[in-house]
């Protein structure tokens, strides 16, 4: 078997055998990102759309380069350590650093599952002639089919057709028919309001479009796809060549430049129409499909509702075996999607554990938008310490050998740690007052 260069290597060029597995595996970034725009980011884009209008278009390509050095910097700590991120700081951290990030983790991926489950129900429930919470438990029974029968290779592929849907965002933009020349100048002209209607939105954004969910996925898939081509110990799968990491970053700017696309075509969108028209309080993606019908048109709605459900299949597995990832790395057990269920019961019983948890939330009296406002007073304060830990690994001799980060990503990541925790205190001081 053709093996891959030891992180202290200075070889620049990737064996034959690893571009092979980054032809296949191009797309890994697009999921991560497409992930990203789940059905509560949605609710969030759509609700900042609705509330401000234009003046917060800028907000999109203002995060892309952040969403980039955080899904880059789990990428490339995966591809030379060999390692899933939780792998990582339970081999290379103790144990009272390790529990805190994860039951963090653990708190916003199953809240947000529950809400993106809700979400997608609620979506559909516009359609459809019931109570749409009876729908939450058949979608996730389709969710779990998949992630329990299908094989990785299969479930990557399918989330990446899934990842499509999103554009119908696009198609729903321009059926509201903006203004572009004032979209335009919305776009890089950045618009600030010190109101705490607009700084609460502002800092909205910036938490879901840089939740810990696609840190912990984007390792993962990484070890994954070196599974695929049987590297299946932590030593085989060990460092990489620059060439293999180029491919890594241009195939994860593509994704946050998709993710990124889909983000300002929804707040363009609700701006465009309930924005104008005045209709300012949108609680839910499925809110805002149910306004934009008599706005923009029938067309224009179900766009946004294919939008939230083809996401919602994506997004919801992404955090709920991500979770499953994370305890299964913390305890030591084997977590992959291309072991049987019979040969990972506690990984795949996780998976069942928290998607029906995420069930549950829909159920159990909580209302959702207060439990998205507690994960995200938790992850407000776990990200950054999570990102400042991944900060530490990628600059540690130790860890990546002659892979450390550079002075370009180090500040990069540097702002975006300043930006996530100035979010996250910010969100913390909103809520108390």
């Amino acid at each position: 078997m053709l093996r891959r260069s030891s992180p202290a290597s200075g070889n620049t060029d990737a064996p034959a055998g690893r571009r092979e597995g980054f032809g296949r595996a191009l797309g890994l970034g697009l999921i991560t990102g497409a992930a990203d725009d789940d059905p509560s980011a949605i609710g969030t884009y759509a609700s900042a759309g609705a509330k401000i209008g234009n003046p917060i278009l800028w907000m999109a390509p203002a995060t892309m380069p952040m969403m980039f050095a955080v899904v880059y910097l789990t990428a490339k700590l995966s591809m030379v350590s060999g390692r899933g991120l939780f792998d990582a700081i339970r081999h290379f951290y103790p144990r009272w650093l390790l529990y805190p990030l994860l039951s963090g983790a653990l708190i916003a991926n199953t809240v947000e599952a529950g809400a993106d489950l809700g979400g997608m129900a609620a979506a559909l429930g516009i359609y459809l002639p019931f109570d749409p919470r009876w729908l939450v438990p058949p979608i996730a029974a389709v969710i779990l089919a998949l992630q329990i029968l299908g094989s990785y290779v299969a479930i990557r592929n399918v989330f990446r057709w899934l990842a499509l849907a999103l554009l119908a965002y696009v198609g729903a933009a321009i059926l509201a028919r903006p203004d572009w020349p004032e979209v335009l100048r919305a776009t890089v002209v950045p618009t600030i309001r010190l109101d705490r209607e607009f700084i609460t939105l502002v800092v909205a954004i910036i938490g879901t479009t840089l939740s810990a969910y696609l840190y912990s996925w984007q390792s993962n898939e990484e070890v994954e796809e070196e599974i695929a081509l049987g590297r299946t110990t932590v030593q085989q799968r060990k460092g990489a060549s620059r060439a293999e990491l180029h491919e890594s970053r241009r195939d994860i700017w593509i994704g946050m430049i998709f993710s990124n696309i889909v983000m300002y075509f929804i707040i363009l969108s609700t701006a465009a129409t309930l924005h104008q028209a005045g209709q300012t309080e949108i609680a839910s993606a499925a809110d805002a499909a149910d306004a934009l019908r008599p706005l923009a048109g029938d067309a224009a709605g179900a766009l946004f509702v294919l939008g939230v459900v083809g996401v919602g299949f994506l997004a919801v597995p992404v955090m709920t075996t991500g979770a499953a990832y994370d305890v299964a790395q913390t305890l030591g057990w084997k977590a992959s999607l291309h072991a049987r269920p019979r040969e990972a019961k506690g990984f795949y019983g996780l998976i069942i554990l928290f998607t029906a948890l995420g069930v549950g939330v829909n159920f159990l009296g909580f209302d959702p938008m207060d439990a998205l406002v507690w994960a995200g007073v938790v992850q407000g304060f776990t990200t950054p310490a999570l990102l400042a830990l991944i900060l530490l690994m990628t600059n540690s001799r130790r860890i990546m050998g002659e892979r450390i980060n550079g002075i370009a990503l180090n500040l990069l990541g540097g702002l975006t740690l300043l930006v996530s925790t100035g979010a996250g205190l910010t969100l913390l001081y909103l809520w108390l007052i």
